[in-house]
């Protein structure tokens, strides 16, 4: 008789960089005999692959383990793993906490994991990516680590110093990105910016995004995460001039006051920061700037905030996210202590992204009538298609609801008239 194989399951939180984790670590497993299952409730051994950035997300993961365990309590799992983000930086606390998991592991722990639920394990890891997201489109995650020292942030804690990654490699994988169908390459990395200046003393993006670029099949480039502090400019020309590079920037300024960077320590103030944006967009043709700010740093006086809302209301930035400010043990800003009530900061950002949703409709508003290019990313529950511009990366921007009289495929790209805008989507129909 066969042995049974056995099911893994891979549940991941948090940002795009731990999906790429899960992604590299799920092709791994499956390389070693192991059956991937997309059903928590049909599996052998769940792998939880935690974040550990924010207090939400520390209790969001720690409220995962523990239905995991009830689940594996009532013989419903073999085995509960945790991994990530969160074990990493509280591995022994967690272990006194939660005694019943069978696994605590830490960062790049595929090996280990693997050499626990199979003792005689002794392949080489040559496991492909499993791809997680919709087959037209995919995260390249270009480095390691950061290097700034951000008050608020943790993740220098957690990742470590900056490191990136071989050029050849990412390369290498881009193409094989591409023979599985991939369309949309998102690149990401705690700081895309910083590429290549820890091994060659300055930044290599712009000669990345040509590489990139050069792959044909990728009708879609994304660069996500971009960090303004000694942000290279030379990107800004391949970006406007590069059909396939979405004429996108996501840049997370996460203040404009000069006060609160310069507590945040962020190396910027706030003529840098909108002369930056002014930049952006002389320099790129119908560009769109996402960015991401948080609300209720210790100190921000109303005259700290109202600054920030004034920017969102001159510059308009297309895409914005707000977060609260949540203190980090272990960082600098955590010695500042929490001098904001959380009902302030709920209030400071429930403004700003109403602000922001202003913005928004208004920018939208602008559109309808426009023809523009649209990847099809999914159907509603109306069976309407759910598609998104160049502008819009996948889970965090805007979409377009999409009428057509006949069937499209998931992942094709389709010419869209816009017929309709409301705050945070369009609706088009198919030309």
């Amino acid at each position: 008789m066969s042995k049974k194989i056995e099911k893994i399951s891979v549940l991941t939180l948090g940002c795009s960089k731990n999906l790429v984790d899960s992604e590299n670590m799920i092709g791994n497993f499956e390389a070693s005999g192991f059956k991937i299952s997309n059903d928590y409730n049909k599996t052998d051994y769940l792998i939880i692959n935690t974040c550990g950035f924010i207090q939400p997300a520390k209790e969001e993961s720690i409220q995962v383990i523990v239905d995991a365990l009830d689940y594996k309590r009532k013989g419903k799992l073999k085995k509960v793993i945790v991994t990530g983000c969160l074990s990493e930086r509280y591995l022994e606390e967690l272990k006194e906490q939660l005694i019943d998991v069978d696994l605590f592991t830490g960062l790049n722990s595929t090996e280990e994991i693997l050499n626990y639920l199979k003792p005689d394990y002794k392949k080489e890891l040559t496991g492909e990516r499993f791809l997680l997201t919709p087959k037209h489109y995919a995260y390249l995650k270009i480095s390691e680590g950061c290097n700034h020292k951000c008050s608020f942030c943790a993740i220098p804690l957690i990742r470590g110093k900056y490191v990136s990654r071989p050029e050849t490699d990412l390369i290498d994988e881009a193409k094989l990105l591409a023979k599985k169908g991939v369309k949309e390459l998102n690149i990401i990395a705690q700081d895309t910016t910083y590429y290549g200046v820890d091994t060659y003393g300055k930044s290599m993006l712009a000669d990345l995004l040509k590489r990139l670029s050069d792959i044909h099949e990728f009708e879609w480039i994304r660069l996500l995460y971009a960090y303004p502090l000694n942000f290279p400019f030379k990107i800004l020309k391949v970006i406007n001039d590069r059909d396939n590079i979405c004429k996108y920037v996501d840049i997370p300024l996460q203040h404009v006051s000069s006060k609160i960077l310069k507590s945040m320590k962020r190396k910027m103030n706030h003529r840098q920061t909108s002369d930056l944006i002014d930049l952006i967009r002389s320099e790129v043709r119908d560009v769109a700037i996402r960015s991401t700010f948080i609300v209720g740093f210790p100190g921000e006086t109303e005259d700290d905030y109202q600054m920030l809302l004034n920017f969102l209301e001159e510059k308009k930035l297309d895409r914005v996210g707000c977060f609260v400010y949540s203190p980090e043990g272990d960082t600098s800003a955590f010695e500042l202590g929490d001098t904001i009530t959380n009902i302030i900061k709920e209030e400071r950002r429930n403004k700003l992204m109403e602000t922001q949703m202003n913005i928004s409709l208004e920018n939208n508003k602008i559109m309808i009538g426009k023809e523009l290019k649209v990847i099809i990313d999914g159907i509603d529950k109306k069976k309407n298609y759910i598609g998104r511009t160049q502008h819009d990366a996948p889970d965090v921007d805007n979409i377009v609801n999409v009428k057509a009289k006949h069937d499209l495929p998931i992942g094709s790209f389709q010419k869209v008239k816009v017929i309709d805008a409301k705050e945070y989507n369009m609706v088009g129909q198919i030309i």
